[in-house]
């Protein structure tokens, strides 16, 4: 039996009761448990906010702290959040809204923050000396809230009101992830990229019955806020199956040579909420107690302008390949991941899948559409109300007046008013108010033309209301603008395959390890690169769905260590083998999760990879230069020994714009900035060897350069894109315009002639931006998002057609 416990109090205030501490105990602490659930560690799975992180959200919103004003101090906030909202202490709130502002921890940060607010290896600054306000994805959280789209509650102690939930025009859930620790429970979620996210929840709103692999197409793991590389996908379906799982994530390294006979290990990007300060000291402790040899020094040399950057020196004689897996293996440089999906769904803690947490969301997002829609129509339809009767009050606007003057007071007045003319309460009050100023004829006419409108956009409202799929329409828009507006490429790599096991330096290099397969190598648009596995009949393994991300610029099959020749702007081929790069599930090619040409070759300044050829053709290559320059180069004279070699001698400021296997059956096609198209047979330019500098392909005008150059199988599919724009407008500042018109409406002509016109300027427009030739064609913005373009069918010569967007790039689509 439990102990009773006896409380007294004075005999003049009460009475003396008995109370079993074992009740009172189980009570108290499920009090508490229940508190702790609902209303601190777990997050809604709507808005994805705990709801401190909800009333920091909503308050600095309150407090007008948008983007476009200034900074106040954190401490305002605070006390702004505890006097009003959140009735806890102040270390709380301002942990959660350092949280909110801190670029590695969440994927698209809510609190744009002033001051230090803290890293990985060390706390922020006090609460009175920062500063913060509205980060702009945040103003996508909190949009429309005077518009009824969610419930309001009394706050604690019933002064106030505050959301119950956030509208969340994105998922944050899925976007910013979570981490809480409950009484019996907790929560553990991995951010995501947004772009990915959303996508996936488009999809399942255009197809309800869409499966996780239909999903897993658009979202194929975390995308983690530092980058790194995430090893093995099985762990993160099952998360994404039944909201548990584990996966293991890798820093990005790369072996540099760090001087004369010194190389090194370079970290660029560490594990998930992992600093460079726990990795060196876990490394010092290996070393010290002799578990890891073969490190000569460590140096953190992370600065502003190049971020992270550890070099880890490796001493002479030690692989640097066998150092980095014991590296892997006995440091934070691989760490684990553990993703327990537990968030609130109707008030009630829930495990949730990754269809599971969409579908909870888009409910409550086509809710907020629903009663934002109703809202408007009540209100438009009191507005139209008043119209009407403001228009009847000015057509019989002196009887009107007659009737007003000749009325005792402001309520016979209203009265008679609305007698004799049939009016409304409302009705009759706007017109006692009216000004005299809105008895002009102007106004009449002002007042027909918003009637009309009005009556549209209710026509517009109801229509939508009505209409489910019209419904769900309007909300795949919105989630697409932010999208649009607050989304980034993807940061982390992600590899199938296991972690790296501790192998002795005797053994076989890790490439070795990694089968001889066929793979197919893609160059995206942006510049990204990845392999796909092939299956024995040479088709990416499993059906390719187009993903909505990026293009591609060319693409090569070859095998997992075979050779494949990457042609860079500055006239080089450099060897390469794909085993390093990334690989992706052959039947979800996510050209995001590629890593950049440039940086895996090695690149420096202004160079760039231009296109990636397969070393083992026998046609020759082709390449073209801005100053109008053609070479084709025989595969012979490529040697296989060589990793870098230069294969056209390029005369001073030129550069290689574009380069293609051509054959002599092929055409090779020139266009300039002036609008200009050459097109020729390859068989018009002989093979010339490596130290040749080409012959004239196309000539090209003073002032005037190169924009595209590829070789084609002319076909009726083939097409040409061109976006025209002014060349003084800054990068990115103007969309331009556009055109698509069949190849086959450009005469063929002689090499080193002028070509034809490919597009006729508009007004402004005075350049061709850029260019492009082939079958399927896909234009995406700098950040890989596709863009619109115009219909196929234009003349040769006929002007463009006004873009929406920005496009950084054309490429194909994934075949």
């Amino acid at each position: 039996m439990a102990a009773a416990r006896t409380a007294s109090v004075p005999a003049d205030h009460g009475r003396i009761e008995d109370v079993d501490v074992s009740a009172e105990m189980q009570g108290s602490f499920l009090e508490y448990a229940y508190s702790v659930i609902y209303s601190r560690a777990l997050p809604d799975a709507r808005d994805g906010l705990k709801p401190v992180q909800r009333r920091i959200l909503f308050q600095m919103a309150d407090m007008g702290l948008r983007p476009d004003r200034g900074h106040v101090k954190s401490a305002r906030v605070v006390g702004e959040v505890m006097g009003k909202l959140h009735p806890h202490g102040d270390s709380a709130i301002y942990d959660a809204l350092v949280r909110l502002a801190q670029p590695f921890a969440l994927r698209v940060p809510l609190v744009d923050g002033h001051g230090n607010f803290g890293s990985l290896d060390d706390g922020p600054a006090a609460a009175r000396y920062t500063e913060a306000r509205l980060a702009p994805p945040a103003l996508a959280l909190t949009e429309n809230l005077d518009e009824d789209v969610v419930d309001f509650i009394p706050n604690y102690d019933g002064q106030f009101q505050q959301p119950e939930v956030l509208p969340a025009a994105f998922p944050n859930l899925l976007v910013n992830g979570a981490t809480g620790i409950a009484v019996g429970m907790a929560t553990n979620m991995a951010p995501h990229n947004l772009i990915e996210v959303v996508s996936a929840a488009v999809h399942l709103l255009e197809h309800p019955e869409a499966t996780l692999d239909d999903l897993m197409e658009f979202v194929p793991g975390p995308d983690l806020p530092g980058g790194g590389i995430i090893v093995g996908l099985d762990g993160i379906r099952d998360a994404y199956a039944s909201g548990r799982g584990t996966f293991r994530t890798r820093a990005k390294v790369s072996v540099e040579s760090l001087g004369p006979r010194r190389t090194g290990l370079v970290v660029t990007e560490l594990p998930y909420m992992v600093g460079a300060e726990r990795v060196i000291e876990k490394i010092k402790d290996a070393v010290g107690s002799k578990k890891l040899t073969g490190i000569a020094d460590v140096a953190d040399l992370t600065d502003r302008n190049h971020g992270l950057r550890l070099v880890i020196g490796i001493k002479t004689g030690f692989d640097p390949n066998a150092v980095l897996e014991q590296l892997y293996r006995l440091t934070p440089l691989e760490d684990s991941f553990g993703i327990n999906n537990v968030a609130l769904v109707g008030g009630q803690p829930q495990t949730l899948g990754l269809v599971e947490m969409l579908r909870v969301y888009l409910d409550h997002r086509i809710q907020v559409v629903t009663r934002r829609s109703r809202f408007r129509l009540a209100r438009k339809n009191e507005r139209l109300h008043l119209v009407e009767g403001l228009l009847i009050a000015i057509l019989d606007i002196d009887e009107v007046i007659q009737v007003i003057r000749t009325s005792d007071d402001g309520e016979q007045a209203r009265t008679r008013l609305m007698d004799v003319f049939d009016l409304s309460q409302p009705q009759a009050e706007y017109i006692l108010e009216l000004r005299l100023r809105r008895l002009t004829k102007f106004s009449r006419i002002e007042l027909e033309s918003e009637r009309d409108q009005l009556k549209a956009e209710i026509a517009r409202l109801e229509e939508l209301l009505g209409s489910d799929a019209l419904l769900r329409a309007q909300v795949a828009r919105e989630l697409d603008a932010a999208a649009e507006a607050y989304g980034t490429p993807r940061r982390t790599l992600l590899l199938n395959g296991g972690p790296v096991q501790a192998r002795s330096r005797s053994s076989a290099p890790a490439d070795l390890q990694i089968a001889d397969a066929p793979c197919r190598v893609f160059l995206s648009a942006t510049g990204r690169m990845v392999r796909a596995e092939l299956d024995d009949s040479g088709a990416v393994v499993a059906p390719v769905r187009r993903a909505k991300h990026d293009a591609i610029r060319s693409a090569v099959t070859t095998t997992t260590r075979g050779d494949v020749g990457a042609v860079t702007s500055a006239g080089r081929l450099v060897r390469f083998s794909p085993v390093d790069l990334p690989s992706v599930p052959g039947n979800s090619v996510q050209l995001a999760a590629g890593t950049r040409a440039d940086q895996y070759l090695g690149l420096s300044g202004s160079e760039h990879v231009v296109a990636i050829v397969p070393l083992d053709a026998e046609p020759p290559l082709a390449l073209g230069t801005a100053q109008g320059v053609v070479k084709r180069v025989a595969a012979t004279e490529l040697p296989p020994g060589k990793t870098d070699v230069e294969i056209i001698a390029l005369k001073p400021g030129d550069r290689v714009v574009g380069a293609a296997v051509a054959s002599d059956a092929d055409e090779l096609v020139f266009v300039t900035s002036d609008a200009q198209l050459l097109r020729f047979d390859a068989a018009a330019v002989r093979p010339q060897g490596r130290a040749a500098g080409g012959m004239a392909g196309i000539r090209v005008t003073d002032g005037e350069q190169v924009v595209a150059f590829t070789a084609v199988a002319p076909s009726d599919d083939t097409v040409v894109v061109t976006i025209a724009g002014a060349a003084a407008a800054l990068a990115g500042a103007e969309a331009g315009s556009a055109k698509v018109s069949a190849f086959t409406e450009f005469p063929p002509k002689g090499r080193a002639t002028g070509g034809v016109r490919a597009q006729r300027f508009l007004r402004g427009e005075d350049t061709l931006r850029l260019a492009w030739v082939g079958t399927d064609p896909r234009a995406v913005g700098t950040d890989g998002a596709v863009r619109r373009l115009p219909e196929p069918g234009a003349k040769r010569d006929a002007s463009g057609v006004a873009l929406d967007a920005v496009v950084g790039a054309v490429g194909t689509g994934i075949r």
